[in-house]
């Protein structure tokens, strides 16, 4: 519609409702990726396919966005164009109406989702109600977040509307055609910086922004019959698949209890701190003796 009305504010939110289709896309990439099985050359999986998605997909926004912002300034300096408003009023019509009908069946989803939960069937305690009630919590939230996304795109559709309604009825403000593409494109790399960003860290394999390292040295500490924390690493497979290693030193004389305390450091790391796959190597404290040095044995000889 963009297109064939030469309207570059129509383009450009159409590009905007492109990355969150990338996004859709890139979490049914990730869903289908977990499930398929680790090869003798990649062991931990294609998880990070999602990310190498992700990265080519923003680029090629941005390819488009550099397009559309140059059109919008040749457009502002030389106003040489020409816009079909009633096809861009139609449209930016059908924009705002499609909008409108996803976040109506977003709001009905998470009030179903929250009354269907809200109730319990039985008052038999189940043993696995807290995780169970962390997924219902998390699938809620997704479903807010999802509906605050789609109010802003409504409010982007109808910045686009009216736009068009003012160019159809006010041809020789045209000039509200690129001033949206403008304001469309700082919209597109708000979204897509912290794409940038996350996908950055899991690249450099850095610790994910809702972990805290000392807090999870802290805890380990905790652990009865540990003495020292000798190394830990903490990084992400993919967004939401975070991996640890950790290696613990025992306090002398408890080598007999290794297995309870690798068993509490595991449950630690995946049940408390939401590991999607950790390792504990653990080994009996053994002080350092200091080491004399070739040249002072020769002095003191």
């Amino acid at each position: 519609g963009g297109y064939v009305a030469n309207s570059l504010a129509i383009m450009t939110d159409a590009l905007h409702m492109l990355t969150d289709l990338s996004g859709i896309i890139l979490t049914l990439l990730a869903l289908w990726l977990s499930a398929k099985s680790p090869t003798k050359r990649f062991t931990f999986g294609f998880h990070r396919l999602e990310v190498l998605s992700a990265i080519i997909s923003v680029l090629l926004v941005y390819i488009l966005m550099a397009f559309l912002l140059y059109e919008a300034v040749q457009r502002t300096i030389h106003m040489d164009y020409e816009i079909n408003g009633d096809i861009m009023l139609i449209t930016a019509a059908v924009g705002v109406a499609v909008n409108l009908i996803m976040g109506f069946l977003l709001n009905q989803s998470g009030h179903l989702h929250s009354h269907s939960h809200s109730h319990p069937h039985s008052h038999v305690p189940q043993p696995n109600a807290p995780s169970a009630a962390h997924s219902h919590g998390h699938s809620s939230l997704a479903v807010r977040a999802a509906f605050v996304h789609a109010l802003g795109d409504l409010v982007q559709s109808i910045g686009v509307l009216v736009a068009a309604y003012i160019i159809r009825f006010k041809p020789e403000y045209k000039i509200a055609d690129p001033i949206c593409t403008y304001i469309f494109s700082v919209l597109v790399v708000l979204t897509t910086v912290r794409i940038l960003r996350d996908t950055g860290v899991i690249i450099l394999e850095g610790v994910p922004r809702h972990l805290n390292v000392d807090r999870i040295k802290e805890d380990l500490m905790k652990i009865e019959d540990v003495y020292s924390i000798e190394d830990l690493n903490v990084w992400s497979l993919t967004a939401g698949k975070t991996t640890a290693i950790v290696h613990l030193q025992l306090v002398p004389g408890s080598s007999s209890k290794w297995e309870e305390v690798q068993s509490k450091a595991r449950q630690l790391l995946l049940n408390t701190f939401g590991m999607y796959k950790c390792s504990v190597q653990l080994q009996s404290y053994k002080q350092e003796m200091g080491k004399t040095c070739a040249s002072c044995q020769s002095s003191s000889a």
